[in-house]
């Protein structure tokens, strides 16, 4: 039988790994390594060499477009439909299994699959059935309870009594939600995944018919899967029919929503005949730029281990650029983008990636003024995120009581029992009446036209706008803006609502929100010598979030977060904001394997890059509404200097090892003995990391910010501080 079509395209390691005999297998392929054309090539080897039917084989993927293209390629290589192999998500997987065994599973043959929002619904009408109140106990926390549970493979009734109030409301709060599920016929996405798994575990005619069907099991991003993913995986194959699991342990970086890298790490342990082929021929990126990669990636312990390397152009060096502060970074790059496009390249050929949301909103603003078009992958402008308008409405209706967009946006956000038939009789009132909404809600409590309930949330409202408008009146700009915001409470809701991590985001965002007030600069013209500084910020942020990103099939500069860059490539990338506490982020610090998976997104970042790759890091930064300096990233150390091109040397002398961005500048000589970035622990306050010193001998002091108490000022010669 002639096979050439299906090896000849292929390396050797690509080779080993596709023709290999029907036994487990770890595929460890390295960025940019080839791994689709692995698992298709070996879907076809399996149908045409091994003779066996597409109706005999699972391949799983994490998108449905990856599915999809899965799919088409294997068709595409064979020359005919492969009708009958299963292709898909472990979701859309998991919901073929229970429509065809709805009644096994207990489920009504026509059931409905909840979307996220349809899944809060039922979560709030859970809460209301056990008489809890939405702002003591937020129902997106529940949600994600739920989820979570539902991803660790754990039902309410097998979740014991902590003696923790909080934990015990969320175990009454899943019950409930799971009788509404019952009842109405619905599933969630994660209950599709636990439902199988309960389908395959309890039926063991089912589970042997499916041990037998599926021959051959085949896995994508294995790196990224969770605890029920794997079980479900497990399950399936029931120790017979061999894993092909293909997946890269350096690329693991959603630890944080669930994924378990011990599942890629712990594989040959589980299948003990498993074979693990490497694949470390790179396709992408030019030696300099994976030579990089591997020296940062070696500083993680615990790596399966493997080395990219390519048969390509050396590359040129990588360059480091040390700016002066954001703004700086910004322009430098967008210089760079210009003369990229001036030589013949295209934006949308360059990536800017950045570790936190917040920091594109420099980007976006030096973009908008030097007319470089661009657009933000998956995610929003900075002038157009929820919280931002949020914040913005609060200041608007500080500056115009009678905004009406405004006042609707916020009455009731944060929730303060303003309903909608509350808001809907203001409404009526000020049509009626040819009123703002403002004034109409200070007739009606005039009138007592509100239920006493209503009334006092009304009032409440009404007297927290006066009360920012009067106290912020005479403060600077971005004081008035930090003002009204922590006023508003939107940071402690945003926390509560959407979790840690999301919650954490929004937070950065409306900090960096005083950080934008901070830098702009008012001056008036003709058009608007009478606007104050408030008013004229908040017509520059109306302007720049109707510019607009670029159109689509536009040439742009794109703009993402590192976790959004994975799977993408670019000829030419730029890693911004390497100054350590920014990235790596300040919760790695502290956060055991936090560290590591910071290093695993460096080396994703790096490894985007297929020409040009250059890393910044600003001397002082203006972020999350502070002025911020932070030495830069021990990321850039761990990459050899043989690699790098310094672009403009620095002009402090920072040290290095500082753990945390500061808010005073590093302090270059001091014979305090203790150094900017240092770990100390004081009786009183507990453990802290030093941010600045100042004077010597018994005068000498140091900042000490500390995990609990905050930062202080500490005469040494009294602190008894003891290094950690």
């Amino acid at each position: 039988m002639d096979v050439s079509y299906i090896l000849d395209e292929l390396n050797k390691p690509q080779r080993d790994a596709v023709s290999m005999p029907s036994h487990p297998a770890l595929v460890l392929a390295g960025a940019g390594s080839g791994k689709t054309r692995v698992l298709v090539h070996r879907i076809a080897w399996l149908i045409e060499v091994e003779q066996l039917a597409p109706f005999s084989i699972l391949a799983v993927t994490f998108t449905n477009k990856a599915a999809s293209e899965m799919r088409g390629r294997i068709e595409n290589l064979l020359g005919t439909p492969v009708g009958g192999m299963w292709v898909g998500t472990f979701h859309g997987l998991a919901h073929r299994l229970l429509r065809r065994h709805w009644q096994e599973a207990k489920l009504p043959q026509h059931f409905q699959i909840l979307d996220s929002d349809d899944q809060l619904r039922l979560v709030k009408r859970a809460q209301r059935s056990l008489n809890l109140d939405d702002k003591l106990w937020p129902p997106k926390q529940a949600q994600w309870f739920i989820n979570a549970r539902k991803d660790e493979g754990v039902r309410p009734q097998y979740m014991q009594d902590s003696g923790d109030i909080n934990y015990n409301q969320m175990i009454r709060i899943y019950t409930a939600y799971e009788q509404l599920c019952k009842q109405s016929g619905v599933v969630d996405f994660a209950e599709l995944l636990l439902r199988s798994l309960e389908l395959i575990r309890d039926n063991p005619e089912l589970q042997q018919h499916y041990q037998q069907r599926f021959r051959h099991i085949l896995v994508d991003e294995f790196q990224d899967t969770n605890e029920l993913q794997y079980a479900w995986l497990q399950l399936l194959s029931g120790g017979k029919s061999p894993v092909f699991a293909v997946g890269d342990d350096d690329q693991s970086i959603y630890g944080w929503r669930g994924a378990k890298i011990e599942n890629i790490q712990n594989f040959t342990q589980d299948y003990p005949q498993a074979q693990t082929i490497r694949l470390e021929q790179n396709y992408r990126s030019t030696n300099t730029i994976l030579k990089a990669a591997n020296a940062l990636i070696t500083h993680n312990e615990h790596r399966l281990g493997k080395n990219l390397w390519t048969e390509g152009a050396e590359g040129e060096p990588i360059k480091l650029f040390a700016a002066y502060n954001e703004v700086d970074e910004a322009q430098y790059i967008a210089g760079q983008i210009q003369a990229w496009v001036e030589q013949g390249g295209k934006r949308e050929e360059t990536a800017i990636l950045y570790r936190s949301n917040a920091q594109s909103r420099v980007f976006e603003s030096t973009f908008i003024e030097q007319g470089i078009p661009y657009r933000v992958y998956g995610g929003q402008r900075f002038f157009e995120r929820a919280e931002i308008k949020d914040a913005l409405a609060y200041l608007r209706l500080t500056a115009n009581r009678d905004d009406d967009p405004s006042f609707e946006r916020v009455i009731n956000q944060p929730t303060r029992g303003i309903g909608d038939k509350t808001v809907s009789i203001i409404r009526e009132y000020a049509s009626l009446q040819g009123l703002s909404l403002w004034l109409a809600a200070q007739q009606l409590l005039q009138q007592k036209g509100f239920t006493p309930r209503a009334a006092a949330a009304v009032q409440g409202f009404v007297q927290l706008i006066e009360q920012m408008a009067k106290q912020s009146a005479r403060q600077p700009l971005h004081e008035q803006v930090e003002y009204v915001i922590d006023l508003s409470h939107l940071k402690e809701h945003f926390l509560k609502k959407e979790g840690e991590e999301k919650g954490r985001d929004r937070i950065e965002n409306l900090k960096e929100l005083i950080s934008a007030a901070q830098a702009f600069e008012y001056k008036p013209d003709e058009d608007h010598a009478n606007l104050d500084s408030l008013s004229a910020f908040l017509s520059h942020a109306a302007l720049e979030a109707g510019e607009g990103q670029g159109d689509a099939g536009e040439d742009c500069a794109q703009m993402m977060t590192m976790h959004s860059a994975k799977g993408l490539e670019f000829q030419q990338v730029f890693i911004t904001g390497m100054e350590i506490g920014l990235f790596p982020h300040q919760n790695a610090l502290s956060e055991a394997g936090r560290m590591e998976e910071e290093r695993r997104l460096c080396y994703v970042a790096i490894t985007r890059a297929r020409q040009l790759l250059t890393l910044s890091y600003a001397e002082q930064r203006q972020l999350y509404g502070n002025t911020l300096y932070g030495a830069p990233s021990q990321f850039i150390h761990e990459i050899p200097d043989d690699l790098i091109e310094e672009i403009r040397p620095p002009v402090a002398t920072w040290d290095t090892h500082s753990s945390a961005l500061s808010t005073s500048p590093p302090t270059r000589h001091n014979d305090s003995g203790y150094r900017v970035g240092q770990r100390v622990y004081h009786a009183t306050f507990g453990d802290g990391i030093i941010l600045d010193t100042e004077g010597s001998g018994s005068s000498a002091r140091v900042q000490v910010n500390f995990d609990d108490e905050g930062s202080k000022w500490l005469v040494l010669a009294y602190a008894n501080l003891s290094a950690l």
